[in-house]
């Protein structure tokens, strides 16, 4: 039921982002990167957002059985998240437009979804597992900087204030480093101190997909850039699935 309500937040997200962002003209023609959908005429405004319903209401059942095992703390977590995604670009105050992208993601994708799905499993929320959440919840920020590194120039003329039209090319591409190269070294400080299971450092596997992409972001065509987003996806992904091993490993071997 975790799995499915996470999932549905996060395909409901971009299903309201893609419509949002049409809407607001923030999808131009001349934009580089995977299709919009409602921008380019593929589905229609009023039929993703009959998509994005139906996955809400997914993610709302699912959040409905981790109650009844959990606690009411779980609809808190679920509002929250909720209102979280449709804020992103959407609604009166859109904060994905004023730079705020990237710390919602490290927040929700990160601290709530870590610390949510441990407190789901048996009900409590160990100070290690928060701090194991950071590096997540970085892993999670540098996807969104990737696509907004790849769109700055779009980004800019349609008004869309991302942090990576804030900062501008090279400073952003530091973020980047900052947040894969960060998240490896956090990563390895907490396991070094002990301060999270040791055996999760073989999340740190992920050095050569870290340097790999770090290259790719180097790169200033956004054509160029377009791998960089599923790449970063790939390494947050791969760096879970590590990262979890690990915390198995100890739990089989007590």
């Amino acid at each position: 039921m975790a799995l499915v309500g996470a999932l549905s937040i996060q395909v409901a997200a971009n299903f309201a982002n893609d419509a949002s962002d049409a809407a607001r003209g923030a999808d131009p023609g001349d934009r580089v990167g995977p299709r919009r959908m409602v921008a380019s005429g593929v589905i229609g405004a009023r039929q993703m957002w009959t998509a994005t319903a139906a996955t809400i209401a997914l993610a709302v059942a699912a959040g409905v059985g981790l109650t009844l095992l959990t606690g009411p703390v779980v609809i808190l977590i679920g509002v929250a998240s909720i209102v979280a995604m449709l804020g992103y670009v959407g609604g009166p105050i859109p904060y994905g437009y004023r730079g705020l992208g990237e710390l919602f993601v490290f927040l929700f994708f990160g601290l709530v979804a870590t610390g949510g799905s441990r407190l789901v499993h048996d009900g409590s929320t160990p100070g290690w597992v928060w701090l194991a959440a950071v590096p997540i919840g970085m892993l999670a920020a540098a996807i969104l900087v990737a696509n907004n590194l790849r769109d700055i120039a779009t980004d800019a003329r349609v008004g869309k204030r991302t942090l990576a039209v804030l900062l501008g090319a090279p400073r952003t591409r530091l973020l980047y480093a900052g947040l894969t190269w960060g998240a490896v070294a956090v990563t390895a400080l907490l396991a070094v101190v002990r301060v999270v299971p040791v055996a999760v450092v073989a999340a740190v596997l992920v050095v050569p997909l870290v340097l790999r992409l770090n290259r790719i972001a180097r790169n200033d065509e956004p054509v160029r850039l377009v791998p960089l987003l599923s790449g970063s996806a790939r390494l947050h992904l791969l760096f879970g699935l590590l990262m979890s091993a690990g915390i198995v490993g100890v739990r089989l071997s007590q």
